[in-house]
């Protein structure tokens, strides 16, 4: 009987962390670079993003392309409101993790949007939030110290934590706190006085947020005098303090206790909820032994027996769920064109789940922890969201997918032997017999039963098979 192929326990495992959900499609992809390990390090060694979802997807969202004046001007005229633009940001991110190629590189790029967090929520940062994420994005499989300077000094930052007006004479603590705190060297490193040393450093950078827009750098509203944060110290006497501000984020992106908090951030990301400790180090190791480039530390991490040791220890936030449904579904989504298209029902199929990407109202970052996502509510909405898609219901329009006997290995299968095709399609996993027993009470099918195009359970109840063999935690978590 021609049943879905299996991939082995490895390459599932591989495929699960560093991509948005196994299909045998990835399955194929993986096996045609030689395996597990070619394949991840082909993605590694990407050194740019497919661009041609992003310039087909701009046509879906014109607002994408607007420049912070233009969008200002469009909510005044009550033709789009900000929040609008950034609802289709999160649609844009969550269709590229449906098909973007490579998909390592843009599990990284959401890692690094998440840690150093601005929400795709608030009025003030919107204008610049898009040009944020791209760069973001641009720079994830580079050098952490280049992010960090990126995002720092990035007006979408400075709007969200009060540095576009921090002056020399009233510096505002927000962002020097959170780079110390949440971007680099964590709690219990520095003190109060390191933090306003930190605001002191950050001033300069300012912005228009209520009329043009326009941000730069103004001398006259940097601090100077001489600043000490840990173990940097600057006269700092120049009135344009951003050499000093690149001096010191160089030195937080390659302090001892940055190195461990980035290792644990790419740890807990594609490893487990609680990483070995004996893993953060050896990470933190190769961060600082590399000049705080990414790729060799993704490389030791995927290499590490705690890496081979966690195969479905983490759950699925709620968008991981709703993009990796899509996958196993096979979706292939279209044009965005009205409110029941797929490309735009997919942000708030991921909000009925629980969160959509990047509306975490604090600094922080979305949690990344299981103990966030593992709740009845949220299993049920899940469970929802499955149905709904299974069945085409919702969205409705602007996508294609496989229907009916499609989903069938052959003309004619027995029951038990469909469900273990496919538990393979949709899961990578063999069908456990429970499974069967589920699929069956779900389906009123017994596992001898003979299936064919013009059985009930093909014409009215396929639906409800997929979900049930959706529903559980194969897919569930990663």
């Amino acid at each position: 009987m021609p049943i879905a192929a299996l991939p082995s326990s490895r390459e599932r495992h591989v495929a699960n962390r560093f991509s948005y959900g196994w299909t045998p499609e990835l399955s194929r992809q993986i096996k045609k670079a030689g395996g597990s390990r070619d394949w991840f390090t082909k993605q590694l060694k990407a050194s740019r993003i497919d661009d041609s979802f992003q310039s087909r997807s701009f046509a879906w969202w014109p607002s994408l392309r607007m420049t912070p004046q233009q969008m200002w001007a469009a909510q005044q005229s009550g033709e789009m409101g900000m929040w609008e633009v950034m609802e289709d940001y999160r649609r844009w991110c969550l269709v590229r993790r449906v098909q973007a190629k490579p998909q390592l590189w843009e599990m990284v790029a959401e890692t690094w949007e998440n840690h150093l967090h601005v929400p795709a929520i608030g009025e003030a940062e919107a204008p610049y939030r898009v040009a944020y994420g791209r760069g973001i994005r641009q720079r994830a499989l580079g050098r952490y110290a280049d992010l960090l300077n990126f995002a720092i000094t990035h007006p979408a930052m400075g709007a969200y934590l009060s540095n576009l007006n921090s002056t020399a004479s009233s510096p505002s603590e927000d962002l020097g706190r959170e780079l110390l705190e949440l971007h680099t060297v964590g709690r219990g490193v520095f003190t109060e006085n390191d933090v306003k040393n930190s605001a002191r450093i950050l001033t300069g950078y300012t912005g228009d947020l209520w009329n043009t827009w326009k941000v730069g750098y103004r001398p006259a509203n940097h601090y100077r005098g001489t600043v000490k944060v840990l173990g940097f110290k600057h006269k700092n006497t120049a009135s344009d303090g951003r050499p000093v501000v690149r001096a010191y984020l160089n030195y937080l992106a390659r302090h001892p206790a940055t190195a461990r908090r980035v290792a644990r951030v790419l740890a807990v990301r594609f490893v487990s909820d609680s990483p070995p400790a004996s893993l953060i180090t050896k990470l933190a190791k190769v961060y600082r032994a590399n000049d705080t480039a990414i790729r060799p530390v993704l490389k030791a991490l995927f290499e590490s027996k705690a890496f081979a040791a966690a195969i479905d220890r983490k759950v699925r936030t709620p968008e991981e769920d709703v993009v990796a449904t899509y996958r196993a579904l096979g979706y292939r989504i279209s044009a965005s064109t009205g409110q029941d298209s797929a490309a735009r029902s997919i942000v708030w199929q991921a909000a009925d789940i629980g969160l959509a990407p990047f509306t975490w109202p604090r600094p922080d970052g979305r949690p990344d922890q299981g103990a966030a996502w593992a709740s009845t509510s949220r299993m049920l909405a899940s469970f929802d969201v499955h149905y709904t898609m299974a069945g085409g219901w919702w969205p409705s329009k602007g996508f294609t997918r496989p229907v009916g006997t499609a989903w069938l290995p052959a003309s004619r299968v027995r029951f038990d032997q469909l469900v273990e095709h496919l538990s393979r399609t949709l899961t990578g996993r063999r069908a456990p017999s429970w499974l069967v027993t589920a699929c069956g009470q779900a389906v009123k099918c017994a596992p001898n039963e003979m299936i064919d195009a013009n059985h009930p359970m093909v014409r009215w109840y396929l639906p409800r098979l997929l979900t049930t063999v959706l529903d559980q935690p194969a897919h569930m978590t990663r």
